[in-house]
């Protein structure tokens, strides 16, 4: 399995013949979208820098509902959750989703406002992979991104949805979240290429480089 990030929430994931965009944002926000055509896209909830599933290539299945779906053979999960800590009265509902490609379990946080509660620490089950906002303001900020990173337990850890160069938002920077990992658990890649043989056997921070349009 191969992931790419390009920009807030939005990855490309690319294994089992199938590839999997999450959380496609706005042109505005400044970050490139993927080249290539793409199966399936994930949607969390319904703001512009997470939902710009028309302008991706290959006429997408789309997934922004709770429930069990699977397109191409790949079966996706998504959970309710909420894009603050007040039962979504100030932000409103948010997608937590699920899947299984080669081997490797993925779980993709959206916009999470809060801690997980039980109940959704039993449907998210074992996560190999976490996907977590870490940028505050608008999500959770790096140290309840770290609790909810100790909640569930994951191999690998990527962060998303911070201040970058190119961003205008007024989120903090990945720096904060990063600063309550040992530096040995932290490294940076352009992309990840993973499967379940080949998970790190203890936990690993992976920063990965996000696509910007060429100039």
């Amino acid at each position: 399995m191969k992931v790419q990030w390009y920009g807030q929430a939005c990855f490309l994931f690319e294994g089992q013949g199938v590839r999997l965009v999450t959380d496609p944002p706005a042109g505005v926000m400044g970050y490139q979208l993927p080249e290539e055509e793409v199966d399936l896209a994930t949607v969390s909830h319904d703001h512009s820098d997470h939902n710009n599933v028309n302008a991706l290539h290959g006429a997408p299945a789309v997934i922004n509902t709770p429930g069990v779906h699977e397109v191409k053979g790949l079966r996706v999960e998504s959970y309710s959750a909420f894009h603050d800590n007040m039962g979504g009265a100030q932000r409103g509902p948010n997608l937590l989703f699920v899947w299984e490609m080669d081997g490797v379990r993925v779980c993709h946080l959206g916009d999470l406002g809060h801690l997980l509660d039980a109940k959704s620490l039993q449907d998210l089950g074992r996560i190999d992979l976490l996907l977590a906002p870490v940028g505050g303001v608008f999500t959770i900020d790096a140290d309840r991104a770290k609790q909810v990173v100790d909640q569930i337990g994951p191999r690998i850890v990527i962060p998303m949805h911070y201040k970058t160069p190119v961003l205008q938002l007024p989120l903090a920077t990945v720096d904060p979240f990063l600063r309550l990992f040992q530096s040995g658990q932290v490294r940076q890649e352009q992309c990840l290429a993973v499967e379940g043989a080949t998970l790190p056997p203890s936990q690993e921070v992976v920063v990965l480089a996000y696509r910007v349009p060429a100039a």
